[in-house]
This record gives structure tokens, sequence and C-alpha cells, in this order.
């Protein structure tokens, strides 16, 4: 009985896989390599915690005692080491008299490199919807604090790959969207 059942699922199962490549197959193919495993990690990320925006995010904790004005002064110096430009700045929110799990204070900060964005959008106009880079900082009321920022693996493996010369500066400059926060979140300069 469990045997007929197992085979019944199995069969399913490869049906829906025959069925799944009949209509995606030649479609999946010409994507870059790494985009289903991208998809399917930001997939896992959203099963598991039920929100597609953190699924598309990365966070580094504050370490304790650094101050929201310290991860600042960290984020202007470390632009520049990553050929990156602060374009702009803005202290959106602050509560001093927040609940411990309450945003007590937020602040974005973009940045971009310029050639590389000019690339971008002359290969697609709709890479403009993810310029300028954001790192946005955050501190609770009872003060712990992180640095959120895209995750641009989709942006970069997501569809079809990129020129090569393309995928060079992406990848500059999705190291520079991991490390100035990672580095600021501890307080380097």
């Amino acid at each position: 009985m469990i045997k007929n059942i197992l085979a019944v699922i199995g069969a399913l199962v490869l049906v829906a896989m025959i069925g799944f490549y009949a209509m995606f197959g030649s479609k999946v193919a010409s994507l870059h390599p790494k985009a289903m495993p991208a998809f399917m990690a930001m997939f896992d990320n959203i099963l598991t915690n039920g929100d597609p925006a953190r699924a598309m995010m990365k966070t580094w904790e504050v370490q304790e005692g650094i101050s929201g004005d310290e991860v600042k002064e960290s984020i202007e110096a470390l632009t520049e080491e990553y050929n990156m430009r602060l374009t702009g700045y803005v202290k959106m929110y602050t509560k001093e008299d927040a609940a411990p799990d309450e945003v007590k204070e937020a602040r974005i900060y973009s940045l971009c490199n310029l050639t590389t964005a000019k690339v971008f959008l002359n290969y697609s106009q709709w890479y403009g919807g993810f310029m300028p880079c954001r790192i946005m900082y955050i501190q609770y009321g009872d003060g712990h604090a992180n640095l959120i920022s895209m995750d641009m693996t989709l942006a970069i493996y997501g569809g079809k790959p990129l020129p090569p010369e393309m995928l060079e500066a992406a990848l500059k400059v999705k190291e520079a969207m991991e490390m100035v926060p990672e580095r600021a979140a501890k307080g380097d300069f």
C-alpha cells in the first residue's frame, strides 16, 4: 500500500517536472547559471520568515557602543575606498522615548559609482530602480542597531548573463555595498 502511494507521488512529481520544463525550460536555460539558486534562496527566505522585503536585504548588527554618528563617519570614510560616492544622506527619524522594540532612529545613506550607473542605465533603464544603492541605519529603543542594504545577487545573476565588463563592474559595486556596512557596523574607517 505505502509502496503504491509513494509510486503515485513519484509519478506526480515527475509529471510536474516535465510540465515545468516544457513550459519554462528554454527560458530558464537562457538565464545566468546562478539565477535559479538565487531565486530559490530568496524564496526559501520568504518561506522561513514570511517577509519578502527581508528576503531581498542583507543586514549587519552594529556593535554595541557604536553610535549613529560614528556609523555616519565610518560610511563617509569608507565610500571612497570602494570607489563609491555618497550621493545623499537623510536622518529621517528620531524618537527619543522609543519603546525597546520601536524604532528610535533611522538614517539613509545613498551611494553610487557614477561610471557603473551610466553603463547599467545604457544597458537597461530598469536598473535605475536600484539606484542609488542605499544603506539604512536603524536603532531601536533598547539600543541595538542594524545596517541594512539590498542583496544585489538577483540584480546581477537573476536574468540573462551580463556582458563581462558589466559583470565585473557590478561585482565591485556588490562588494562595496557589502563591505561598507560590514565595516561601518564595527566602527571601522
